[in-house]
């Protein structure tokens, strides 16, 4: 556990962790949004505790206030974004066989990592993350 990241969208820390799951918390900054992104292997819920998220989830932009939730089922396009002044901070519960950080395709990407796709879990055919 702890183990953390910085990215150009903001940072994450593993809180828990176990077989089929994992929880961690994101803090994106003002004006940035994560990658419009799919997982194969796992599912994820979203609890927002401070700030407003503004969510796409399969082409419809919706936003979700403090305590309130945004399911993503296993498979669909989805982007967390910041549109405020404020960070944003949102637990993650993931949830599937598969929780590790290479299982991500970005569809879209304003850091220039769009592409990034598996070949097999655990391997990247590139490895921009």
């Amino acid at each position: 556990m702890g183990m953390s990241d910085v990215r150009p969208w903001g940072s994450w820390e593993i809180l828990d962790e176990g077989e089929g799951y994992k929880v961690k918390r994101l803090v994106v900054r003002p004006r940035q949004r994560l990658s419009y992104q799919t997982h194969a292997y796992r599912s994820e819920h979203w609890v927002v505790v401070s700030g407003t998220a503004t969510y796409v989830l399969d082409g419809v932009k919706r936003s979700a206030g403090p305590g309130e939730t945004v399911d993503v089922p296993l498979g669909a396009a989805h982007r967390l974004i910041n549109e405020h002044a404020t960070p944003l901070v949102v637990i993650e519960v993931q949830r599937g066989r598969y929780t590790g950080e290479d299982d991500i395709v970005r569809l879209q990407d304003d850091y220039g990592r769009a592409g990034v796709m598996l070949e097999t879990v655990g391997r990247l055919v590139d490895s921009r993350l």
